[in-house]
């Protein structure tokens, strides 16, 4: 496995890394702990939760339990320096943090992150979505940006940054990130930041597959001028690029099914659409046609971007994560790239 430097943090990690979503809920800590295993084994070293997981549905009493997985895990292996963990700390919304955060609340998070992973470093520390609001989770369709104010928004970069830089001082942090943010918001984060003598972000966590390409602009020639690495969240649409998902079918543990279970409309956070659907079995198909197997040749194709990105896979269970495992060493060549870029233009943002 490659490893790649985040920025000018000095911090080097794997170029693919493993998600924990499901940990704490579909995935338990027996399994958990063995993907983390078998992760290692296959030469990732990168770990990415959050303080809000488990999700399907978020739930405040379950808040923290991935990352207090991961601590059992790191407690029962006994050595941490060969790792890199980044975590998150959440923003506004009425299931953790009604108020999101603030310089307070992020120095609160950090021990709080810290203590449940038993760890005395969070190697990357991100901002989870932006405190005035996101057009990430299907929001972009009816985004609306005017009720923004700038000098609030410039405040609270600055009141943030402040908190952030007394943590890496302190050695509690060694890189910082943003998730689920726009062009105009990393690059006020980063001048803002070097205004101030503050970290510089040197991540982006958004969501980027096949099936959702909207960083593919702007954010790229953020990404790729700024030296800012994108983390690519859900590289197989939350499970939609599987195949195993038709207009009436939720097999049974899947995220959609759980989602259904917890009374949720189990649609995959809006992803599974009629028209996502019609685009999963056109690469599905174009995957059979140039033998490849869809999940491989998905993540590959988020590999091969002409931006800096390292894809998170995730897996509910150990057999999933062999999967993903086995098809990393496959490179797309240049006429089936070129077949992806037909089928994109063909099924463009198709949820």
């Amino acid at each position: 496995m490659k490893t790649v430097a985040l920025g000018n943090s000095g911090v080097e990690v794997t170029d693919v890394c493993l998600g924990t979503m499901t940990f704490g809920n579909q995935t338990d800590l027996t399994d958990a702990c063995a993907q983390m295993d078998r992760a290692v084994e296959a030469g990732i070293t990168f770990l990415d939760v959050a303080e809000m997981y488990p999700v399907n549905p978020v739930r405040a009493e379950t808040a923290g339990r991935s990352e207090e997985f991961i601590g059992e895990w790191l407690s029962r292996r006994g050595k941490r320096d060969d790792l890199q963990i980044a975590t998150k700390v959440s923003g506004p919304g009425p299931r953790l943090r009604e108020h999101g955060y603030n310089s307070a609340v992020i120095a609160e998070a950090i021990d709080a992150s810290l203590k449940r992973l038993r760890t005395d470093v969070i190697d990357l520390y991100q901002l989870h979505w932006p405190q005035r609001g996101s057009y990430a989770f299907r929001q972009n369709w009816a985004y609306d940006p005017s009720k923004q104010n700038r000098a609030e928004t410039i405040a609270h970069m600055e009141d943030c940054l402040g908190a952030l830089d007394q943590a890496v001082k302190a050695g509690k942090i060694r890189a910082i990130g943003l998730s689920n943010e726009s062009a105009w918001g990393t690059t006020r984060w980063i001048d803002v930041a070097e205004r101030m003598g503050a970290p510089r972000m040197v991540a982006i966590q958004n969501e980027y597959s096949l099936l959702d390409r909207q960083f593919d602009t702007d954010l790229a020639e953020v990404s790729v001028n700024e030296d800012v690495t994108l983390l690519a969240y859900s590289p197989l649409a939350a499970g939609l690029l599987t195949g195993k998902y038709g207009a009436d079918l939720r097999p049974g543990l899947s995220r959609a099914a759980v989602d259904i279970e917890h009374g949720g409309p189990g649609n995959l956070g809006g992803r599974m659409t009629p028209r996502a659907l019609t685009a999963v079995a056109a690469y599905q198909a174009a995957a059979a046609e140039m033998g490849l197997d869809l999940v491989q040749m998905a993540i590959a194709f988020t590999r091969q971007r002409p931006f800096p990105v390292i894809p998170i896979i995730g897996a509910t269970n150990i057999d999933q994560l062999d999967h993903l495992i086995a098809g990393l060493d496959l490179v797309l060549s240049d006429a089936q790239l070129e077949r992806i870029a037909a089928l994109h233009r063909l099924h463009p943002l198709p949820y």
